[in-house]
């Protein structure tokens, strides 16, 4: 009898409290899809960009702005599963499909962001070491102490301040291409009409800078994170639980999402251009890391644009850092069914915080092996390859199924830019393996 009060009441509060955010601003709308997106320039990926540059100039521009609506697609599907049902990527794999799936891609996702963890600690490392020199190996691990102390002891809304801000770092990027000289109007051309060739080096590249953008560890993350939000939001709901929330959320996230993907592509495309323009344009088209592309840079474009260069690889590292362990914590205990979650104490979640601590401390200790860090970025290339496309079937399937989603399965437009992408990405793979 008091229900029709009760949902009136709860629309009511629900209103308020999004007017009040709209209130706040830009910034206060944004979080998980803007730290998925800075994530995803993570060191590993500076490096793949500086080799793009370098190698092909402006000629592979075009891909990033390929990549956006395909990146921005399949982030916004993740993100509506964890918004929709309480329950990140992992979870749902674990209420509706066969534990051996879930195992398998929860298993290579974690192997995957472990190599890709060390290469990420070794390039913060190694770019230190070119600004103030020491030993590479201490920085590696004073790093990861770091990184592992904010994520499990810091308190849940000072963190997700701190990665929003960490974000910026990246426009350290816009700014190298700003101030080394640019001609502007090739970047638009090569931009907007693709340039194709079926050289094996070009296909290649190509293919790596798809895997690099759209990638395993952002489905995950911002897929929890979503659900996280809700859950320790009093005035948040499931939409299965209230629908009457969806349409301000599902505009949120929307606009949460497209902003940071179109963030993150944008620092990608100026990180090409930048490296094509002074690497690229005095011969210098092999570049292996992204610490040896900010080196490369200081004899070309100056101390200003390198040390510029170099601090964005430490800057981004330290947000990439604890998003790549985070993702796998949450796979990992959302699989098993452990209580996950940033805003938990550490002894409420000592499993979730463990893996983190363990997987960011075997990524410090891939930096005293010989696994070199080109051969690291290769590896975890492939198993990102591996997990992709077929997490990716998943995530659509699970979108339009109406016993996860209810009412909110996915809608046409969604649904076909999320197949499409997915069928870009196997392509992608396929060349990759053809390759080998």
């Amino acid at each position: 009898m008091h229900v029709p009060h009760v949902l009136a009441a709860r629309i009511a509060r629900h209103r308020a409290a999004a007017a009040a955010g709209a209130r706040k601003g830009l910034f206060a709308r944004l979080g998980p899809g803007l730290i998925t997106g800075a994530s995803d320039d993570d060191p590993s990926g500076i490096a793949t960009y500086s080799q793009t540059g370098a190698a092909f100039g402006y000629a592979l521009c075009w891909v990033m702005l390929f990549c956006f609506p395909l990146m921005a697609a399949i982030q916004e599907i993740s993100a509506r599963i964890g918004r929709v049902t309480g329950q990140g990527i992992a979870g749902n794999l674990r209420a509706h499909y066969p534990r051996w799936l879930l195992h398998t891609i929860v298993g290579l996702l974690l192997v995957a962001n472990v190599i890709n963890l060390g290469a990420d600690l070794g390039a913060m490392a190694a770019a230190l070491q070119l600004l103030i020199d020491g030993p590479a190996w201490l920085y590696a691990c004073g790093f990861a102490l770091l990184c592992v102390w904010l994520e499990v002891f810091s308190r849940y809304e000072r963190y997700v301040a701190l990665l929003k801000w960490t974000s910026f770092v990246l426009l350290a990027y816009v700014a190298v291409a700003l101030v080394v000289h640019v001609p502007w109007g090739e970047v638009l051309y090569r931009t907007l009409v693709p340039h194709l060739e079926l050289g094996t080096d070009y296909v290649v590249t190509v293919v790596a800078v798809l895997g690099t953008t759209i990638t395993p560890y952002c489905f995950f993350w911002q897929s929890s994170q979503e659900a996280q939000d809700e859950r320790i939001d009093p005035a948040a709901h499931t939409l299965l639980a209230a629908p009457e929330e969806a349409r301000a959320e599902i505009r949120r996230m929307r606009f949460d999402t497209y902003v940071g993907m179109g963030y993150s592509n944008l620092v990608s495309l100026f990180i090409i251009v930048s490296t094509a323009a002074t690497l690229h344009a005095h011969g210098i088209t092999d570049i292996a890391t992204s610490a040896q592309a900010a080196e490369a840079l200081r004899p070309i474009a100056g101390p200003f644009a390198f040390a510029l260069f170099a601090a964005g690889i430490i800057g981004i590292g330290l947000l990439a850092v604890p998003v790549l362990a985070g993702s796998g914590a949450y796979a990992l205990g959302e699989a098993l069914g452990w209580t996950t979650g940033l805003d938990r104490r550490p002894l409420d979640a000592k499993a979730f915080y463990g893996t983190i601590a363990v997987s960011t401390l075997l990524g410090t200790l891939i930096n005293f092996t010989h696994f070199d860090p080109i051969r690291a970025l290769f590896w975890s290339a492939v198993i990102n390859g591996v997990v992709a496309v077929p997490l990716m079937m998943m995530i659509m399937l699970m979108g339009m199924r109406p016993d996860v989603m209810g009412r909110f399965v996915l809608p046409p437009a969604l649904r076909a830019m999320g197949w499409l992408c997915t069928g870009v990405m196997a392509l992608a793979v396929a060349v990759m393996f053809a390759t080998l």
